[in-house]
């Protein structure tokens, strides 16, 4: 086994037990990332020099008997996180000489608790896209090939496929992203790790690049649930700076992962079983809820009525709240300016050679339905939508403790193949959307593999604020399905 294969919680242990310094654990994973970023392009701005005096410090740590739960931890970090003295674009040519002068709370979080920042994760511009196609800086290869030698390329999924790619590639042993419709658990399934999305509040969006405001949750990926729960622990907790983050304890998710599932009731949402959806992902559901039978869960049919309105719900809900966060970006206070002949022609010049053409999208659909004449046809009747969404879920949680759902519609798709059809790309969100919406934690975890050799994920949906049930159901599923296969592009294999 090689340091850049090793799970958050056996580098834990080989840090404590000095089988290895954080000083070779980190270096494994720069040579790792030096060696295969050029290719997958999942992250756009390396910090090899940062990771090795950083890595250096944690020794020193170590050395003393100190440290945190995270101390040596080589991570990737999604573009959006506002990160002191490092360039942050998200994914923009707008912010593409950003440099903040402060910290966003999550990755303050994980320094203080001793992680190591490897660079910045490459992401769909703004986080908006279900491919990783749209970035400024060029799109994000899969790690992940199809089976019977086809050259395809296929993508990591999106928003946060650069964070995706880099902890399946091995070199990130764990991954910061955020999701606001489904970005970290889509690219969780299409890269076969695990990814979770917290109750919204449950981690401050403070110094995050702003999407859509009531929706945008940050969230850990890694290779197991235990490692995304090790993760959490040190993103989550209330901060005063951020009005949406809620004041509630944060418990020990990592002993969480330890209870089982006897006893528990898993609900069966029927409007989930959704046109287009493969037979393979149908068959791998079926074994979901057979695992979770076995381990002494109660499989319950329930109903979410409103979902068939989420995915249409949150393509006016979301860019509406995008085309208010982005309006900041006019080329007078930071970011990239191109110069006009006046202040109108200035902004127009600027948020023209900034944005790329999925967030004009976004802005000119957000736009629409805000102004007058339309707000009340639209946003108003979305957002009376998205109550009757979050009451479907409060209900079925009167009688389940969680929910078993797929994670997508099919396997990681190719570059190219729905590119040119913006209605089929929004589609990938449909069974993550909901949740979203809701505000409720879910996660994805890896559970077989598709006739092509490429990973499926399961979803696990639980009530607000309890992810320690999410965990344990998402431990049984890792456990019984016992996924071990690994993508080609990677670390190992170099």
């Amino acid at each position: 086994m090689t340091l850049t294969s090793l799970t958050i919680a056996e580098a834990r242990k080989g840090l404590t037990e000095k089988q290895f310094s954080a000083r070779e654990l980190t270096d494994a994973h720069v040579r790792a990332m030096e060696a295969l970023n050029p290719r997958l392009n999942a992250l756009i701005t390396p910090t090899p020099e940062a990771a090795m005096a950083a890595a250096e410090a944690a020794d020193r740590k170590l050395a003393n008997g100190g440290g945190g739960p995270l101390t040596g931890i080589p991570l990737a970090i999604k573009d959006l996180f506002c990160t002191a003295g490092v360039r942050t674009t998200a994914g923009s040519k707008i912010l593409g000489n950003f440099v903040p002068p402060y910290e966003s709370t999550v990755t303050e979080n994980l320094l203080r608790d001793g992680a190591v920042f490897l660079g910045k994760a490459n992401l769909d511009e703004f986080a908006m896209g279900s491919s990783n196609m749209t970035s400024a800086y060029g799109p994000v290869e899969n790690p992940w090939k199809r089976a019977g030698g086809s050259n395809a390329v296929l993508v990591p999924g999106g928003s946060s496929g650069g964070s995706a790619a880099a902890v399946a590639a091995q070199f990130a042993m764990g991954s910061t992203g955020t999701d606001t419709g489904g970005s970290i658990r889509q690219p969780a399934a299409f890269c076969g790790i695990v990814g979770l999305k917290p109750t919204y509040g449950r981690c401050s969006r403070w110094g995050i690049v702003a999407f859509a405001s009531s929706l945008d949750q940050a969230g850990p990926f890694a290779r197991t649930v235990r490692d995304c729960a090790l993760m959490l622990g040190s993103m989550a907790g209330f901060d005063p700076k951020d009005s949406t983050s809620v004041d509630v304890p944060v418990p020990d998710y990592v002993a969480a992962c330890g209870r089982g599932v006897k006893g528990l009731r898993i609900g069966v949402p029927r409007e989930y079983r959704a046109d287009g959806m493969s037979a393979e992902i149908e068959r791998l559901w079926e074994q979901g809820l057979a695992w979770l039978r076995d381990g002494g869960a109660e499989i319950v049919d329930v109903s979410l009525p409103h979902t068939k309105y989420g995915l249409a719900t949150y393509y006016i809900v979301a860019p509406a709240e995008a085309s208010s966060n982005l309006a900041r970006y006019d080329g007078v206070r930071f970011g990239v300016r191109e110069e006009g002949e006046d202040l109108i022609e200035l902004y127009e010049r600027t948020r023209a050679a900034g944005f790329g053409a999925e967030v004009q999208r976004r802005i000119l659909i957000g736009t629409y339905v805000l102004s007058a004449g339309y707000y009340d046809a639209y946003y108003l009747r979305a957002q009376k939508v998205r109550r009757l969404i979050l009451e479907d879920f409060r209900q079925a949680f009167q009688q389940v403790d969680a929910l078993l759902t797929p994670t997508t519609p099919t396997a990681a798709f190719a570059q190219g193949e729905k590119m040119d059809d913006p209605v089929a790309m929004y589609l990938n969100d449909i069974f993550t959307v909901p949740a979203s919406m809701a505000g409720v934690p879910a996660m994805s975890v890896p559970a077989g593999l598709d006739a092509q050799g490429l990973p499926l994920g399961l979803q696990v949906i639980g009530r607000h604020f309890d992810e320690e049930t999410v965990l344990a159901v998402g431990q049984a599923l890792e456990d019984a399905a016992g996924f071990t296969a690994l993508p080609s592009v990677r670390a190992g294999a170099v």
